[in-house]
């Protein structure tokens, strides 16, 4: 058996450092699929119909913004008022416009009322919303104080909604 010269590495660095390598590359591709299906997946066809197709989570998610500030909502058909984590209240700087008291299905919660310009991908405008801020929330919630101002349907995990452009 030859001896390695003393510049060559040993065989068992080399092909660990190949495995390593492939395991790596492996990751980065699992990482950048996983975040292309969590992508919200969103268009607005030729008739202006905003169609949101469900994301793997098994949600509707729909981008927009709060006072010029990127917000992903989670359409909630259940919720009545649009609420968002009061982290997000704070960080947005969003002035307390009165406090709320209500049931969810996680029980009692109180949270404060906050006023924001909401406008949705698509051109959905509501000015001066109130929204709740409430202090466990993880995710900001689209409420039917928003959606059912607009027509829309569900069938076959897409959320259609017509005539999306346009204020509320």
């Amino acid at each position: 058996m030859n001896a390695p010269s003393p510049r060559e590495l040993p065989a068992w660095i080399k092909h660990t450092t190949v495995w390593l390598l492939l395991a790596a590359g492996l990751f980065v591709a699992v990482q950048a699929w996983q975040r292309e299906r969590a992508a919200p997946r969103f268009a607005v066809d030729g008739s202006g119909r905003i169609v949101i197709e469900r994301s793997d989570d098994g949600h509707f998610h729909w981008a927009g913004r709060l006072n010029d500030q990127t917000v992903e909502f989670l359409v909630d058909t259940g919720a009545t008022t649009t609420a968002i984590p009061e982290a997000l209240a704070q960080q947005l700087g969003l002035v307390t416009a009165g406090s709320v008291r209500g049931q969810t299905a996680g029980g009692t919660v109180t949270g404060r009322v906050v006023v924001a310009d909401l406008v949705l991908q698509g051109g959905v405008v509501a000015e001066r919303l109130r929204i709740v801020a409430l202090p466990d929330l993880g995710q900001p919630l689209l409420g039917m104080d928003v959606l059912g101002r607009l027509r829309w349907q569900q069938d076959g995990g897409v959320l259609r909604i017509e005539g999306g452009s346009g204020r509320r």
